[in-house]
């Protein structure tokens, strides 16, 4: 495994110098492949990708912030941070256009990046796994849930900076915010958990129709994470998208068929136009 050091030189938070854990594979001259993992995951997980595209393609498999081997962030960031480091990576680290594939949440940063005026000089196309991002259907509860939680965190909001902080933690440690939140917040701390509540109420879809790249979406039929009309919606909006239903596979769809996932995906990179 190598370490990067990938650091941001505009004035947000990701001008933090970044200690990103990154496992590169594969010939180097290769075409470049990114790989990003999803919320609780880590490179470990994408590394079944990496060993079967690593004996044509240069192969970058990265620890997002907070994940596997690299820190959390130095404050809460959310999907545009995550984009941000992630272009920093591709331009001082591999220095050439990617197709990145990506995960769950790590297709929503590769979506958000894409539509950013930049994403065409860094990206030459994404290959999507069940990707985040695409506003679900909702059950009642949730929104009791949503308001409730704002009720409570309201009346600290109006406290002095000094006095903020601290009562907000207290506020996230009681037994009556623990159960409003997911099980997936409940299972954070720290920085982390307000990482975790931008990202998740970050949607793509005001975005999509500004990517001009060509994308491929796979999707598991057993999938309980991101439905089947979410995916259909993001293709249906993007300009030159695809999508493969992977039959008996869930959420980890390129896990759960990986014969058929590394077929499709090879003939996707094969036929890519040359940049």
């Amino acid at each position: 495994m190598q370490t990067a050091d990938v650091q941001k030189t505009n004035p947000e938070p990701t001008a933090w110098l970044e200690r990103l854990h990154l496992a590169v594979q594969g010939p180097e001259d290769g075409p470049p492949v990114l790989l990003l993992h999803g919320w609780g995951s880590s490179a470990w997980l994408m590394a079944p990708i990496a060993e079967a595209l690593a004996d044509r393609y240069r192969v970058f498999n990265v620890d997002l912030p907070g994940h596997g081997l690299t820190p959390p962030p130095p404050a809460p960031w959310g999907v545009a941070e995550h984009a941000a480091l992630v272009a920093e990576l591709i331009r001082t680290r591999i220095g050439r256009p990617v197709v990145l594939i990506g995960h769950s949440n790590g297709g929503r940063i590769g979506l958000y990046l894409a539509s950013e005026p930049e994403g065409p000089e860094l990206l030459r196309a994404l290959v999507l796994i069940s990707p985040s991002g695409m506003r679900p259907r909702r059950p009642w509860h949730y929104y009791v849930r949503a308001t409730l939680a704002r009720l409570l965190k309201a009346p600290f909001q109006v406290l002095p900076q000094p006095l903020r902080e601290p009562a907000l933690d207290w506020l996230r440690h009681t037994v009556v915010w623990k159960a409003l939140g997911s099980s997936d917040y409940r299972r954070l701390e720290g920085v982390m958990r307000e990482v975790f509540v931008r990202i998740v109420n970050t949607y793509v879809e005001d975005r999509l129709d500004r990517i001009r790249i060509p994308v491929l979406v796979f999707w598991g039929e057993r999938d309980r994470a991101v439905g089947r009309t979410q995916m259909e919606r993001l293709v249906q909006a993007l300009p030159d998208a695809g999508l493969v239903v992977l039959k008996n596979a869930g959420h980890y769809g390129y896990l759960d068929d990986p014969d058929t996932f590394i077929a499709a995906t090879r003939y996707f990179l094969e036929h890519l136009p040359e940049r």
